[in-house]
């Protein structure tokens, strides 16, 4: 195949440059000017349209829906050719059959997933982390897939109930280590684990990793650092013992790979400015090995008091509606006993001075107020804001939707992170909180509101950013550019009007349950190893040309 007359931007940082691109046997062959096609060759004319290596979405939860949904929608719309899953501590494996029902209510918990559509659409057929990944290779996918080990579902798969309970025996951490070291062998991308002081997992109890020592951490990234391959992706807060540039530095430099951590976000770690400061420790204790996260989006989310997860951010009380089944939780928010805990505890909540300003979304019984802020509708109430927001929810059995902005809408400091070449552009959860929001849209979104709208980087650095950074960062050797002898993932785009379209909700997943989902503007042409899974800017259907990604020094070796 032959990709004539493009504007290619290589993914390198250079400048781009008008020419062609040969494509033979699922990879790149030739990149040049006015390139002769040979015999028997397709020649696709591109008319000046930019072709940019396939883009690379790190941070995805895709594992779940994985198993039921190979096209990995809506992230194939927006030209991303290669999804990197597994994130935060959070896998499908390793998992014994006594511990499903565990790691269903973890996820549902942690990352907002419909527990109805976990328990329709996961068909359990593996245990192993290998099972589980050759389970995913052999239903095909239209993307590539890399996959990294979860640190909770690796503890419990070895400790069970203890997992949440204590830290772990020497024996037992010997035996999760085996456990990396095999799936690494096999095919996973690295390992990942959390830290995050507000991740509270089934029944409300903190998640298998924040009970792991750090001697456990250094152990299990030590077998990556003995393989010499795989990244290790941690979730940390500012207020958790691995929050600090200074340990992340001293880790990654004990277990030799790059560790990424998520993430610098506007308005999280204090006053603007902090987000660079922070990178600048990383770069001084890190040595290059610690990547910190950004994204490019204000971190908005629509929530509901059915599913209380985001609200344990504005007060601890919520912990108890969040470990409580769904039916006992309109009688919690009606306890006045309990909502004076929940108001009492709001000056310790992280996100507790955006609570006023959290916006009343989606109302059938208060259309009215539809657009207002809780602030405005408790003045109206005679209440608090807190009042309000369950006063309002418990009036239609908590199906009212709110929207709420928690962090990254400082648009001065997003801009100067973007530009920063240390931090990896990632965070786009495509496959969680899908009830809540529509993040996979990032890289659309970059194209068209920061770079063409708002000319706050050029476009060779946001491709880089889609492309080549996070392949380095994960050690895809064979993808993110376009070069002689790479894969040929390739993304062929508008850039006057590439853009994700309007959200909209839909009720595709496993036993009806519902997601928010956005489409593309200006996404021409995708191909993925060489096959065409986009044209002329509609789906090319049943078509699964995806692979699992493989850690490229590994892979050599093996």
């Amino acid at each position: 195949m032959l990709l004539r007359n493009a504007r290619v931007i290589d993914g390198t940082g250079g400048p781009a440059f008008g020419g062609d691109v040969l494509v033979v046997d699922r990879r790149i062959a030739a990149v040049g000017v006015a390139i002769e096609p040979p015999s028997d060759c397709r020649v696709v004319e591109l008319d000046g349209l930019t072709l940019a290596p396939g883009f690379i979405d790190p941070h995805t939860h895709y594992d779940a829906q994985a198993l039921w949904d190979r096209d990995l929608t809506p992230s194939c719309w927006h030209g991303v050719t290669s999804v990197v899953m597994g994130n935060c501590g959070y896998s499908m494996a390793p998992t014994k059959p006594e511990g499903q029902a565990t790691i269903v209510r973890m996820l549902e918990a942690v990352e907002g997933m419909s527990r109805a559509a976990l328990e329709a659409g996961i068909d359990w057929s593996f245990q192993s982390f290998p099972e589980y990944l050759g389970r995913v290779e052999r239903s095909g996918s239209r993307l590539n897939i890399g996959a990294m080990v979860g640190h909770s579902a690796l503890r419990y798969y070895v400790m069970g109930d203890d997992a949440t309970e204590r830290t772990a025996t020497t024996e037992e951490i010997s035996e999760m280590s085996s456990i990396v070291r095999a799936a690494v062998a096999a095919g996973a991308l690295g390992f990942s684990s959390s830290r995050s002081t507000v991740d509270n997992g089934a029944y409300g109890k903190p998640v298998p990793s924040r009970l792991a020592e750090i001697a456990e951490l250094d152990a299990i990234a030590g077998e990556l650092g003995e393989l010499g391959a795989g990244t290790v992706q941690i979730l940390a807060d500012a207020r958790s013992d691995s929050g600090s540039a200074e340990f992340l530095g001293a880790f990654a430099k004990k277990c030799g790979r790059p560790v990424t951590f998520g993430s610098i976000l506007t308005g999280i770690r204090g006053p603007r400015g902090a987000g660079r400061e922070m990178a600048d420790q990383c770069e001084r204790y890190g040595e290059g090995l610690v990547v910190p996260q950004i994204a490019c989006r204000p971190i908005v989310q629509q929530i509901t008091l059915a599913d209380p997860f985001v609200l344990v951010l504005f007060a601890a009380a919520f912990t108890e509606a969040l470990a409580a089944e769904p039916s006992e939780r309109h009688r919690i928010y009606a306890d006045p006993e309990w909502r004076a805990r929940a108001i009492a505890g709001l000056p310790e909540g992280q996100f507790a001075a955006r609570l006023p300003g959290v916006i009343l979304d989606e109302s059938k019984v208060n259309r009215e107020s539809v657009g207002m802020t809780l602030d405005a509708i408790a003045r109206a109430r005679g209440c608090q804001p807190l009042e309000a927001l369950l006063d309002l929810s418990l009036e239609e059995d908590l199906s009212t939707r709110f929207r709420v902005t928690l962090a990254n809408d400082d648009e001065v400091e997003v801009i100067e992170l973007l530009n920063d070449p240390r931090c990896l552009l990632s965070l786009s959860d495509a496959g969680a909180h899908q009830s809540q929001l529509c993040d996979a849209v990032y890289a659309t979104h970059l194209l068209g509101y920061w770079v063409r709208e708002r000319s706050a980087l050029p476009l060779e650095l946001a491709i880089w950013r889609l492309t080549a950074h996070p392949a380095a960062v994960f050690g895809i050797s064979d993808r993110g550019t376009i070069q002689p002898g790479m894969a040929a993932d390739l993304v062929a785009f508008d850039p006057d009007t590439v853009a994700p379209s309007d959200r909209e909700r839909v009720y595709d997943l496993p036993g009806g349950a519902d997601r928010v989902i956005a489409r593309s503007r200006g996404i021409e042409h995708v191909w993925v190893n060489g096959t065409e899974i986009v044209r002329d800017g509609e789906d090319v259907p049943d078509v699964a040309p995806g692979m699992i990604m493989r850690p490229g020094s590994l892979r050599d070796r093996l």
